[in-house]
């Protein structure tokens, strides 16, 4: 479980999506453990060892808690894990500081320091293979609704033939962006977090190991749908895309301030609606700009086309950049 904002309580899964016959799988355990196997068409599944079975799991964990009050019991989870704890029945939210306690504020910013510092070290090496290769990778984050798998998809489009695109997906789950990429002609991976409201830097990186983008190609990560966590976790990219759609609202930015400070590009979104919408554009701008003045913002329209050649320029100017510093 991430310890900055309680999500990701389910394992996270990499899928590749396309590859005739079989769907590669990466699961991670709570106890951090990770394993990999192939499912055919047929539903069974492939290890290494060479033999099909089932696919179902079914680990025995035991769990203490120091507690003034204990009781025990078991239970078995939806993933057919057979937990045997000893807790107090109160529910306890990670995000919950009680200063009553000596020590437990220290201990979980030191646990948010751990988690963080982690997920750092894993994007730096990310970040060392991309630029190895000379790839690009751009970190694209928005709220649900903000239009980015389609705006991605019309990039894809009108880039097909200029600019190898390959294109991580994150979601809590289903693979149907993914799909949608794919129809594109271009290839995919599909990351689904379950609980988890982010993508986080070991996930891209086994993302890699299935996609193995080409040198001097452009990888494209879309973030779960989220304005607050995607933000606390480097993935390894090179430069940071926020979608704001134009149905949002001028004060986004000042309400996020986070997502906003922290990224290199913003592009407006849906400014094919502005004749519909009661929305000032230049407030909107001025709100992102007095967050991050150093933001390149495009106002773009995915529908239309509106804008799109000023955002293609710059992936043409950020991708000379990855291949020169090769």
């Amino acid at each position: 479980m991430c310890v900055i904002c309680g999500c990701g309580s389910t394992e996270p899964t990499v899928e590749e999506v396309g590859v005739a016959g079989t769907t590669a799988h990466v699961h991670q355990h709570a106890d951090g453990t990770t394993h990999s196997h192939a499912h055919d068409r047929g539903g069974s599944e492939m290890h290494e060892h060479g033999h099909e079975h089932a696919h179902v799991h079914s680990h025995g964990h035991e769990h203490e808690h120091e507690h003034e009050h204990e009781h025990e019991h078991e239970h078995g989870d939806v993933q057919g894990h057979d937990h045997g704890h000893r807790h107090e029945p109160e529910p306890v939210s990670s995000h919950r500081h009680d200063l009553q306690v000596p020590g437990r504020e220290a201990k979980i910013i030191a646990l948010e320091a751990a988690v963080l510092g982690k997920n750092q070290a894993l994007a730096e090496r990310n970040r060392g293979w991309l630029a190895g290769r000379g790839v690009l990778a751009l970190n694209l984050m928005s709220s649900p609704g903000a239009g980015k798998t389609t705006l991605l998809e019309r990039t894809i489009g009108d880039l097909r033939g200029q600019v190898d695109i390959a294109v991580v997906e994150g979601d809590q789950a289903t693979s149907n962006d993914a799909e949608r990429i794919r129809a594109t002609g271009a290839r995919a991976v599909q990351v689904n977090t379950g609980t988890g409201c982010h993508l986080e830097a070991d996930m891209i990186r086994r993302a890699l190991e299935l996609l193995e983008p080409r040198a001097g190609s452009l990888l494209i990560v879309e973030n779960v749908g989220n304005l607050v966590c995607p933000a606390l976790f480097d993935l390894g990219e090179q430069a940071r895309v926020v979608i704001f759609s134009v149905t949002e609202g001028e004060d986004k930015p000042l309400k996020y301030p986070h997502m906003f400070s922290t990224a290199d590009v913003l592009l407006l979104s849906k400014i094919d609606l502005l004749p519909h919408l009661r929305v000032d554009l230049d407030a909107m701008i001025d709100n992102a700009r007095t967050i991050n003045p150093k933001l390149e913002v495009y106002p773009v329209s995915a529908y239309t086309g509106e804008g799109l050649d000023a955002w293609y320029a710059w992936i043409r100017r950020a991708l000379a950049g990855a291949v020169v510093a090769n």
